[in-house]
């Protein structure tokens, strides 16, 4: 945020908005209409002093210098420097202290941090399309939620008022179940119910590390993990892949060099990049955890959609591993089902580390949650999502025929290979000017590279009917074929 202030304070004074010796407004007065501490603000002007836009006096305040005449060379430099950047110089009405004061507030509370959002808009325009979002097809769920959350009223009016203070059998006994896969199933007394698997994961990175402890990522990963984990203190550390997932030799050398506490892996359909390790990598990976007392997040909500007979890693390194999936890919994202299991010597932190970051499981959504499970229904809802997704894709395959994709029956989104010259986030930017969301490489990045994939991420589950996600899917088809002219821009 003090960035963009300080952007939006340097463009106003480029632009004749801010003449010369003009008293920029109090720092207080600023924090208090944005809603920030007076550090923040601070920040700001600090950055436009240091660009040479402005000096402060002591008891005085904040003044704009000299333009192109003034007394300060630095000052000029980058004035004129900028001033030759706007071609032709933009038109901007004269406005007192105050409406200045009012622009910059509304510039610095529309747009938000991309350290904390990622790329994506936070509230997307109504009427677009949104092939940004993997969750579980509609499918006809609310009808049967409906009538498990009148049971759940009727059999439970007193939890339902309260709040949540133990974690009934049944609840682990769902858990149990949903994680369970390829002839492995935890143990009951390992399972955490969570608001979510996003949920789950915070909650176990805060529960075994401390602020300051790193975390390891792939290079491409879902991201909002790793700025969920910077956003606490928990700085994000990145390990070379290839076709398989992360290169074991790469995280020996990571481990050895930069220690991180944990590895978060999505063994089975990566996202983005629909990649499957195999069991070899599986075992690879858990060697290097244990010469370095490593642990391990096995993110397995997209592995749940598909059969297999690979070994979780949780059934390779059942000391080690904690294992997360949720009901929000396959059966319902709006009820917020997920469960862990943990390690049985960590499941009680979790659970605690869960209700400090939450303030705790919602009963009803915990309760629909297992009754959905144990009822059979989740089963049946999963069934009926990947035969929809199966639908989509093979309208996918119709419309995105000759364009090179990884995608796959049982899976809701492709990982698409732009053609040359496009870019990702050019090409990202035209589907939304023509009202698709789509995401591109940047999204699921934790840091800087120097690796470019020209590739996006299509998501086709999420929207209300298969003729919606068709017609987003058409309009791809018609931005990749395009000659380019749709990336042009006046405004």
């Amino acid at each position: 945020m003090y960035l963009r202030l300080a952007d939006q304070i340097a463009d106003d004074i480029i632009c004749g908005r801010l003449p010369s010796g003009t008293k920029l407004p109090p720092q207080r007065d600023i924090a208090y209409d944005l809603g920030v501490t007076v550090g923040t603000i601070g920040r700001a002007y600090a950055t436009v002093r240091e660009r040479g836009l402005v000096h402060g006096e002591v008891g005085r305040g904040t003044y704009v210098l000299g333009t192109l005449n003034g007394a300060n060379s630095n000052s000029s430099s980058f004035l004129q420097d900028c001033k030759d950047t706007l071609s032709p110089p933009r038109q901007l009405p004269a406005t007192d202290q105050e409406g200045t004061q009012d622009s910059w507030v509304s510039m610095v509370k529309a747009p938000t941090n991309p350290s904390f959002a990622g790329t994506r808009l936070p509230i997307p325009p109504t009427g677009t399309i949104r092939l940004d979002s993997t969750s579980a097809p509609e499918i006809g769920q609310a009808t049967v939620i409906q009538k498990l959350v009148t049971e759940i009223t009727k059999d439970c009016p007193y939890e339902i008022a309260s709040y949540t203070r133990v974690v009934p059998d049944t609840w682990r006994a769902a858990g149990k179940k949903w994680l369970s896969r390829a002839g492995w199933e935890p143990s009951e007394a390992s399972i955490v119910p969570t608001t979510g698997a996003q949920a789950g994961i915070m909650s176990i990175i805060a529960a075994i590390t401390n602020p300051g402890d790193r975390v390891a990522f792939e290079e491409l990963t879902y991201s909002s993990i790793s700025r969920g984990a910077a956003l606490n203190g928990r700085p994000a550390v990145q390990v070379a892949t290839d076709d398989e997932g992360p290169l074991p030799d790469d995280l020996d050398r990571l481990c050895a060099q930069k220690h991180p506490k944990v590895l978060f892996l999505m063994p089975t359909i990566h996202n983005p990049t629909l990649r499957t390790m195999s069991a070899q990598r599986r075992k690879d990976i858990v060697e290097v955890a244990r010469r370095h007392n490593l642990w391990l997040i096995e993110d397995e909500v997209y592995g749940s959609m598909r059969q297999t007979d690979l070994p979780p890693i949780a059934s390779l390194a059942p000391e080690r591993t904690f294992h997360v999936g949720s009901l929000s890919k396959s059966v319902t994202a709006g009820v917020r089902g997920g469960w862990v299991s943990s390690p049985l010597s960590h499941a009680q932190r979790i659970y605690t580390a869960h209700k400090m970051l939450t303030g705790g499981i919602s009963f009803l959504l915990a309760e629909l949650s297992a009754r959905l499970v144990l009822s059979g229904a989740a089963d049946d809802f999963r069934t009926k999502a990947l035969a929809e997704i199966a639908k989509r894709y093979e309208h996918a395959e119709k419309f995105l025929k000759g364009h090179d994709f990884a995608g796959a029956p049982d899976v809701p989104f492709l990982w698409l290979k732009l053609p040359d010259p496009l870019l990702p986030g050019t090409f990202k930017a035209a589907a939304a000017n023509a009202n698709v969301l789509i995401d591109d490489e940047d999204e699921f990045k934790i840091g800087r590279t120097e690796k470019t994939y020209y590739r996006v991420r299509v998501g086709f589950s999420n929207p209300s009917t298969r003729e919606e996600a068709s017609k987003g899917l058409e309009i791809i088809r018609q931005l990749l074929t395009s000659d380019g002219c749709c990336y042009d821009s006046f405004e």
